[in-house]
């Protein structure tokens, strides 16, 4: 009897056939196909406290699937914006064969840190329960985040069993963790208190409101710190990550995000860095020519990452050699 192919079988075809480059970041000769999947977009709820509830939107490729799945975090400060963020790319990485799903979370000033890490790691655990109900697998879940998203997708994926994080009870599945299997972080603070001197050095007083309402003193910023995190040798996990950076960011600087690459490196994480020259932060946020060699960098990755889980799986015996319905089954384009 046919089977289709699973997701992440298809990934290693792909890799090995050439049909998607592996090549490495920043290479001009990355090649994905330009065919797009129709979508359906709707929004979920994920979690309930009270008279309040959070949505999940849900980008779902109308496809035979299942579709790799992407967790997205938005930006904001920390206390301001929603799930619709980042739509532009949300939509381009769906119409490409990926479920992604966008996150509302609670934010500052209602809600200090760490209650937004705990809400991330309950999507996460949440989605890999429901990912059969969009039509996604869950084991090749991965994270995006943009600016302050970039800093909670990270802490969560690198803290996934912090007892604070894990702190909202999942009321089915209770063992699912929230690993995630890669990061993509966009234009991200992954040293929020380096951040913070820089914005009193250069007069940004929006930028000292929004961690001042979010990690309330110094000491957190220093404690819920990624780059900090590494340096003072944490025992975490180091999920292969991504890196986007604008080098006209006025925001955070190349230098901060090159300090975190330097440190994830040392301490064994995989980790990969592409600049844009002329982009300033949030550069993701607008269709344009950075825009779209972002969202193919993102691509080039994903796949990469999908096929790197395929490999493990099947030295595990966990993934059989199964023939593909089509050649458009489960695949990033």
């Amino acid at each position: 009897m046919r089977v289709l192919l699973t997701t992440l079988a298809l990934a290693i075809a792909l890799a090995a056939s050439g049909t998607v480059s592996a090549q490495p970041v920043g290479s001009p000769a990355i090649l994905l196909s330009t065919q797009n999947y129709n979508l359906w977009i709707y929004d979920v709820q994920y979690r309930r406290a009270g008279a309040d509830s959070w949505l999940v939107r849900i980008y779902e490729p109308q496809g035979t699937g299942p579709f790799p799945l992407l967790l997205d975090v938005h930006g904001g400060v920390w206390g301001k914006l929603d799930r619709t963020l980042n739509e532009v790319i949300d939509q381009a990485l769906a119409a490409g064969g990926i479920v992604v799903a966008a996150i509302d979370f609670r934010q500052a000033p209602r809600d200090p840190y760490p209650a937004s890490v705990a809400d991330i790691n309950y999507a996460t655990r949440w989605l890999k329960v429901h990912a059969r109900d969009f039509n996604a697998d869950p084991q090749t879940i991965g994270g995006l985040g943009m600016s302050s998203g970039g800093h909670l997708v990270m802490l969560s994926a690198m803290r996934p069993r912090d007892p604070r994080y894990v702190a909202l009870p999942l009321t089915a599945a209770s063992r699912v963790d929230a690993t995630l299997g890669y990061v993509i972080a966009l234009y991200p603070i992954l040293d929020p208190y380096a951040r913070y001197l820089f914005a009193q050095q250069t007069g940004r007083d929006d930028l000292i409101k929004g961690h001042n309402a979010y990690f309330q003193t110094p000491q957190a910023m220093q404690e819920g710190n990624p780059t900090l995190i590494l340096s003072r040798g944490e025992k975490v996990e180091h999920p292969p990550t991504l890196v986007l950076q604008g080098m006209a960011d006025k925001n955070v600087t190349v230098e901060m995000q090159e300090r975190f690459a330097a440190a994830y490196r040392s301490a064994g994480g995989s980790l990969e860095m592409a600049t844009f020259p002329n982009a300033p932060h949030g550069f993701t946020l607008s269709p344009g020519p950075d825009t779209d060699r972002a969202i193919v960098l993102m691509k080039a990755f994903i796949v990469r990452q999908l096929g790197r889980v395929a490999r493990q799986l099947q030295t595990q015996g966990k993934l059989g050699v199964v023939t593909p319905d089509s050649p458009q089954d489960a695949k990033v384009r």
